[in-house]
């Protein structure tokens, strides 16, 4: 993608506002098999902290957010740019053919405001999946689900709530960047954590050994940097703690979570609370299921958590913990006769660094089969906090691939930020963390720390000239941003 189109100045005055959009996230599925659904990009006044913004709106024509699609049938959509702005979507999650797949430039262009696109594939199997724009518009809450449910979900006797997160600025995309890259901002103090300090910033972390975690600095070793941008609030499904979206739900119930990290710049830790929870699904993906109540979740990954309510009455936070910070969001659970309690967003304690402790015990419910990679890529991720320049560096040249090969890439990150590393139009299965070989989640972003080494593995089987890049939205526009590239895709 080509510099200019992360940097294309938002023309918020000339955009025609729409009333706040009402949220019915958990709502009964709008399914676009054999039918066309429009979906349309628009702008809408947002009120967050007691003060107005304009930020993006990504729907269907009835005004209500995202997709839910049925598996096995087709995406068939009209994409509308009723914005004022040229852009485009991402299927995120999704496997459409190359020139469908929404990056711009890449191959297809950016949609020009009042004008329609028309997209069809195959939307594949079920899974927790969104969309967004490829752009900085993405920080503009340029988002939304894209659910595609079975015919083994529509049957459950569970309630689905789709919780979407964000992290919020009043200030531009390209305010944001200019302040990461300026001298001597000291824009990374607030989440700047040297390596003596980082265990007391992960309490109650279950199965983590906090004197050699996986991407912990060691004592001698530069400090490890978290959080480069302090927002203005921290949105789950477009609210803050101070006025949640509360979900009815029923006594000793079951609840499916389908948890979308849409944040530009943060990585969160879900926190069930008192609900035990089960890990079913990750990027859309099964696993092995999982037992806990904190499942850390980086840009661009997705989670499934189910959950058993208990058989009396209750109001039941679940919250997204700022990584190394006390911010926190979230939304309620409750049933009809529940006292809401309050949930303020400042917690007592940071929430925990994310590491690659569960990460490890993932086990794809349908994984690769079993061969020997055709190819292998050793990948070097690189940067700086000084001068905000981040790269992905390959020794053994661009990474070429012909159809039909089983492709390894192996992650080494060799800069003081964790990296949420993303393969279009692709599912990996990790299969490889410190050197430890395992047979871990099929999903499409994995998370890197610092000095640590992941290794994933994809077929080869849909030729194009693939993105593969930082989910860390201001990391991609400042160069952590490369290719899978098809014999003959060009």
């Amino acid at each position: 993608m080509h510099r200019r189109q992360f940097l294309k100045t938002l023309a918020i005055g000339a955009a025609a506002l729409a009333p706040i959009a009402n949220y019915p996230w958990s709502s009964a599925a709008r399914a676009a098999t054999n039918r066309t659904t429009d979906l349309s990009i628009s702008k809408r006044v947002l009120e967050v902290n007691g003060k107005a913004a304009t930020v993006f709106q990504l729907g269907t024509a009835d005004g209500k957010p995202g997709l839910v699609l049925d598996a096995g049938g087709d995406f068939d959509v009209n994409l509308l740019n009723h914005s004022g702005e040229d852009t485009l979507i991402h299927w995120h999650g999704l496997t459409p053919p190359w020139d469908m797949d929404g990056v711009p430039d890449n191959p297809a262009k950016l949609l020009p405001t009042g004008e329609t696109r028309h997209y069809l594939f195959p939307v594949g199997q079920g899974g927790t999946h969104w969309m967004h724009a490829h752009t900085l518009q993405e920080q503009a809450l340029l988002a939304a689900p894209l659910i595609v449910r079975t015919a083994a979900d529509r049957a459950r006797d569970e309630q689905e709530v789709v919780i979407l997160l964000h992290d919020f600025s009043f200030k531009t995309p390209e305010e944001l960047l200019t302040g990461l890259k300026a001298p001597g901002s000291g824009h990374a103090m607030a989440g700047h954590m040297a390596a003596g300090h980082m265990a007391s910033a992960m309490p109650d972390m279950e199965g983590m050994h906090q004197q050699h975690m996986p991407g912990m600095a060691m004592p001698g070793m530069p400090a490890m940097d978290l959080n480069d941008i302090e927002y203005d609030a921290y949105l789950a499904n477009d609210r803050t703690l101070d006025d949640p979206e509360v979900f009815a739900v029923e006594k000793g119930g079951r609840v499916r979570l389908r948890i979308i990290n849409g944040a530009t710049a943060t990585a969160f830790t879900i926190d069930t609370g008192t609900l035990p929870g089960e890990l079913i699904a990750v990027d859309g993906m099964d696993v092995v299921p999982l037992q806990g109540s904190r499942f850390p979740v980086s840009m661009g990954q997705r989670l499934d958590i189910r959950l058993q309510l208990p058989p009396g009455s209750g109001a039941f936070p679940i919250l997204a913990l700022r990584e190394g910070a006390k911010e926190r969001t979230g939304v309620i659970l409750a049933t009809a006769d529940a006292s809401i309690f309050k949930v303020v967003t400042m917690a007592a304690e940071s929430g925990p660094v994310l590491d690659l402790a569960m990460e490890e015990s993932l086990q794809a419910e349908n994984p690769l089969a079993q061969r020997a990679a055709d190819r292998t890529y050793a990948l070097t991720l690189t940067g700086d906090m000084a001068s905000y320049t981040w790269g992905i560096g390959t020794a053994d040249g661009p990474m070429e691939v012909a159809s039909g090969n089983r492709v390894e890439l192996v992650m080494r990150n060799m800069s003081m930020m964790a990296h949420p590393m993303h393969l279009h139009g692709h599912h990996f299965q990790v299969v490889g963390i410190n050197g430890k070989r395992i047979n871990g989640a099929v999903r499409d972003a994995v998370l890197v720390p610092p000095m640590a080494t992941v290794a994933v593995q994809f077929d080869a089987t849909n030729p194009g000239h693939w993105p593969f890049h930082c989910h860390h939205l201001y990391h991609m526009a400042t160069g952590m941003m490369s290719f899978v590239a098809y014999q003959n895709a060009i």
